[in-house]
């Protein structure tokens, strides 16, 4: 305690709290993570994203058309699926913590997603392990799913992810990271690993 600490009124700051996704040594291998809130998809999410990315398909664009097919009416256009599947898992796991999206090994979209839907998601741990070349980070397996609001699954994608280990870990362990990317993890042999974010 310090004569500052013990004058009367003196206020102290406040703990501050980041929030932020898991490190590597955070997350429980074969736990399932289930993410909240959902995101319920418009009609304008579903035309503002197939523009923006300059998808000129029918199917997401031409309501006229759509109703034609046997739809009945246009549906969602699957990558906006894939990226707010993705998009929902941030805040809970990667929010922060990740290093690099390294990739996806398997996509798939099991039903469509129409304007109305919500999306609910949930990630599974499948695997993890420290990276050979990188101690100070760790290379992870996400097998993602979204499902609507009545409980069926719309997408499935299983993708690896190049995560940081906790200062705290590293601290209690002494590692040092070598800054060299294992080719076996995913990313470029040289320089910075590759990837986007998410």
């Amino acid at each position: 305690m310090t004569d500052q600490d013990s004058q009367p009124g003196t206020a102290r700051e406040p703990k501050r709290i980041e929030q932020r996704g898991l490190y590597f040594d955070e997350m429980e291998e074969g736990a399932v993570y289930v993410h909240a809130p959902g995101r319920t998809v418009t009609e304008a999410d579903n035309v503002g994203f197939t523009t923006m990315t300059m998808n000129t398909q029918s199917l997401h664009l031409d309501a006229a058309w759509s109703a034609g097919t046997e739809f009945g009416e246009p549906l969602v256009n699957s990558m906006f699926t894939l990226s707010t599947l993705v998009g929902l898992s941030v805040a809970q796991l990667t929010q922060g913590t990740i290093v690099a999206n390294l990739g996806f090994s398997e996509v798939s979209f099991p039903a469509p997603v129409r304007h109305g839907d919500t999306l609910y998601a949930e990630t599974l741990i499948a695997s993890k392990r420290r990276s050979k070349s990188r101690p100070h980070q760790g290379v992870v397996e996400f097998h993602h799913t979204a499902r609507n609001q009545d409980g069926t699954v719309v997408a499935v994608a299983k993708r690896s992810t190049l995560m940081q280990v906790s200062p705290r870990a590293l601290a209690a362990e002494g590692a040092r990271g070598t800054g060299a990317v294992d080719p076996a993890d995913g990313a470029v042999a040289e320089g910075p690993a590759s990837g986007g974010a998410a």
